[in-house]
């Protein structure tokens, strides 16, 4: 069985989409066509919710030893096909090898945090003031989760919804992102598919979102809309999804900052810095676009990170020596080239890279970067690290907040109790003390603040995410009424 690369997944089979559009699947490196996509339509999305919703009513009733060995067959898949998921990780989303085996690592660990749900979703009796009363409130599925995956890291973070939604009871529908539509959805699908789960539990319907993208989250079968993406989209998306009163867990953008204090140590720093930047071309939102250095440490760690920087090898992620890739495509570049040219008109210093071949940028740090320049206030999706000075504890602190965002973050010192309250004045969702900013544990609270969504992914987030509640009360008595 292999891989259907130009189908969608409804109702447990392949077919062809309805729409009269294609989606063109390239290779980010080489920029060869990997396969052509006859899009899904209004019709086709129609059919995969009201396949979700019949496959619902059933899975549900499962009990949780048959919903666990389910999810035993499906992480004993990913195993077995280790190997066909790294390497559709290589040549669609553009992964090195080393960012490829740390995704499929982060989606396996979040397939087996989430075979723990079925004997999780608890429920709670109350008292009550009513004489001869008892209170249950039940924990229950929602329903059909929709789920709209992204390119970046396309496997795991499509996965880090669709593995806690179904082991919650759910049935699911997949929108992946039209720049790796394989390795945000259709993969998914021909995993669960090969792992003997029954027809409608997972769907993938394939499509632009300028044709079915608002259909997908108003859609009157869908109950919770999960989108891992910019906030420019995600912002769209809670509004229509608002309008028709469905919930949403929304992981958006993140301008994230590495605040290193005066007492840090700076190769441990500029060790984290390199991975928290430059892990996959920097296309992560977690990634660090804002390094943040005491004036009294900035020489010698602008020195040392630029000399790590200016050794990193790039190029094609076939090649595992190589820890830079391609950006997922041309559009990237041509931004991303446009940030780097404005900042030094800014007043920006380059310091090392910024030219590009082909979708490959090459490793780059700027110096001199200040708050008001536009390079400090956007996301930059790229491998590109922007180097500020503050002046203190407190700038630095002020210069991290100075941002529409609050994804996560990082602090270097050498006294962690001065890095945790330092920690907690950043206004992040997430953030670590000595460590860099990307972190995925699948039992720990993932999500931001601000412009970087709404509520909360992994462990028990995510099992309150997937389900919904119901009080039912129980008269053991007649009772009395004033009238």
């Amino acid at each position: 069985m292999n891989v259907s690369t130009s189908k969608q997944y409804i109702n447990g089979e392949w077919r062809e989409g309805r729409s009269e559009k294609t989606l063109e699947n390239y290779n980010p490196y080489t920029n060869d066509l990997i396969t052509t996509i006859r899009s899904a339509n209004e019709t086709d999305l129609d059919e995969a919710y009201q396949a979700a919703e019949q496959a619902q009513r059933e899975w549900v009733k499962l009990s949780p030893a048959d919903l666990q060995q389910h999810l035993q067959n499906l992480l004993q898949v990913m195993k077995e096909e280790k190997e066909t998921i790294v390497d559709w990780l290589k040549k669609e989303a553009g992964s090195s090898a080393t960012k490829a085996e740390i995704e499929y690592g982060a989606a396996l660990g979040i397939t087996q945090e989430a075979l723990s749900f079925p004997t999780r979703v608890s429920g709670t009796i109350f008292p009550s003031n009513i004489p001869n009363k008892e209170n249950y409130v039940y924990r229950k599925a929602k329903g059909v989760i929709g789920v709209i995956g992204p390119w970046n890291f396309p496997f795991h973070l499509s996965m880090r919804s669709v593995a806690p939604a179904i082991a919650s009871g759910n049935t699911v529908v997949i929108k992946p992102s039209s720049d790796t539509p394989v390795t945000s959805g259709m993969l998914l699908g021909w995993l669960f598919e090969k792992a003997g789960f029954p027809k409608g539990v997972v769907n993938v319907v394939v499509g632009r979102g300028s044709e079915i993208g608002d259909a997908f989250v108003t859609h009157p079968t869908v109950e919770a809309i999960s989108f891992t993406g910019s906030t420019e989209v995600g912002r769209q998306i809670a509004v229509n999804a608002g309008q028709h009163l469905k919930d949403t867990a929304l992981e958006l953008g993140g301008n994230n900052a590495m605040l290193v204090l005066d007492d840090a140590d700076v190769d441990a720093a500029v060790d984290a810095a390199i991975f928290g930047k430059f892990l996959h071309q920097g296309q992560i939102c977690m990634a660090l676009n804002r390094i943040i250095i005491d004036t009294s440490i900035h020489d010698e760690f602008l020195e040392k990170f630029t000399e790590r920087t200016r050794s990193l090898p790039y190029g094609d992620p076939f090649d595992s020596q190589n820890v830079v890739g391609p950006l997922i495509n041309q559009g990237e570049v041509e931004r991303l080239q446009k940030e780097v040219n404005q900042a030094v008109e800014d007043g920006a210093t380059l310091e090392v890279g910024g030219k590009h071949e082909g979708n490959v940028f090459e490793p780059t740090i700027l110096s001199s970067v200040t708050s008001d320049m536009e390079i400090a206030k956007n996301e930059l999706f790229g491998p590109v690290a922007t180097i500020l000075k503050a002046q203190g504890e407190q700038e630095a602190i002020d210069i991290a907040n100075n941002t529409i965002y609050g994804l996560t973050g990082s602090v270097f010192t050498r006294d962690q109790f001065r890095g945790m309250n330092v920690a907690r004045q950043v206004e992040t969702g997430m953030i670590h003390v000595n460590d860099q900013p990307v972190n995925d544990e699948p039992h720990v609270a993932f999500g931001g603040e601000k412009h970087s969504g709404l509520g909360r992914f992994n462990g028990e987030w995510a099992l309150d995410k997937f389900t919904t509640t119901q009080w039912v009360s129980v008269q053991s008595q007649n009772r009395e009424y004033p009238f």
